[in-house]
């Protein structure tokens, strides 16, 4: 399979398990805040927890085919989320305020997609890059 083949083939697998785990956080989040109804930002926070652990197993399985050792690419992702996760809370917070009032699930969405962009190029260049089609 030629080299661009192989890139769009795992281009496509990202964007399948991250409309997984996209089904995950806006599920988990319209939960916490519908049935539990937690302030936003808290619902955000937890969902997007599971979202991260549900995405990153399957992406390194399956996407990048990665035999790194876990714990060290689980904590360069966990960098990408130190910055990313409170960016996100803070403008989930400030955006989602009544002196804002612009809708919680529009404000989720907006940030998955800044997500999505950024987090495929984070692992397929940094976490995983190295260590790219390695598993067996």
């Amino acid at each position: 399979m030629s080299q661009r083949k192989k890139e769009l083939l795992r281009s496509l697998k990202f964007v399948l398990f991250s409309i997984s785990a996209g089904v995950i956080q806006i599920g988990a989040d319209a939960l916490f805040l519908e049935l539990f109804n937690l302030i936003p930002w808290v619902s955000y926070l937890i969902s997007l927890i599971l979202s991260v652990l549900w995405n990153f197993t399957l992406n390194r399985k399956f996407t990048f085919h990665s035999a790194a050792n876990i714990p060290v690419a689980m904590l360069k992702t966990a960098g990408y989320y130190l910055v990313f996760t409170p960016l996100s809370t803070w403008w989930t917070a400030v955006l989602t305020a009544p002196s804002v009032g612009i809708n919680e699930y529009l404000v989720l969405v907006l940030t998955m997609i800044i997500n999505f962009v950024s987090e495929y190029l984070f692992q397929r260049f940094f976490v995983f890059g190295k260590s790219l089609d390695t598993a067996k």
